[in-house]
């Protein structure tokens, strides 16, 4: 069942913990592409100094301060794109970072794009995944809560057991580096390797 905006309207970090567990599905004119969500990071507005909101509202952030549930996505370090997905209230600027994924379906296809065989390495990292789901800037402003291209969808099963880290590559953002916001499926092998 494709999750619905309701669910991303609730605070970031129940967003971050919740999505565990789910699948990121991105539908493309050569196939299909499947993962399941391993690892996330939550980013809660423009007063966390390592969400790029707190730099103010411009036309890169744009997206995160509209409707929840929306893609967000970015270039960085001239290489890679990341997918974070907006989450609160119209104005809040808050936004879930996809971090890794377990594949699940079109695994050959997310293999060709990747140039890479080994199942836990295609998509351990948020660069990464977006490589091997063929998510760039095009989907950037997608409402990924009524879109047929890239969406949620939660499959029903147990809950995951959850682990809290530290966020990565914010060392720039003051008291807000340290903060437990980087959660995790509990063992599994799928996830990035800071």
């Amino acid at each position: 069942m494709k999750i619905q905006r309701s669910f991303y309207a609730q605070p970031t970090i129940e967003v971050a913990r919740q999505l565990l567990g789910k699948y990121l599905v991105r539908k493309h004119p050569v196939g299909t592409t499947v993962g399941k969500i391993v690892e996330t990071e939550a980013y809660v507005g423009p007063h966390d100094l390592a969400c790029h909101a707190s730099k103010g509202r411009t036309a890169r952030t744009e997206v995160m301060f509209g409707p929840p549930g929306h893609a967000y996505v970015y270039f960085i370090y001239g290489v890679y794109y990341c997918l974070n997905i907006v989450t609160e209230e119209i104005g809040h600027a808050s936004a879930v970072l996809i971090r890794a994924l377990e594949p699940i379906d079109g695994v050959e296809l997310m293999q060709k794009r990747r140039r890479v065989e080994e199942l836990r390495k295609l998509a351990s990292g948020p660069g990464k995944l977006c490589l091997a789901m063929s998510i760039d800037k095009a989907l950037n402003g997608a409402d990924m809560s009524r879109g047929s291209v890239l969406y949620v969808e939660d499959r029903g099963g147990q809950a995951p057991k959850i682990i809290a880290r530290p966020r990565v590559g914010v060392d720039y953002a003051d008291k807000w580096k340290d903060k437990p916001w980087r959660f995790l499926i509990r063992g599994s092998e799928f996830v990035s390797k800071p």
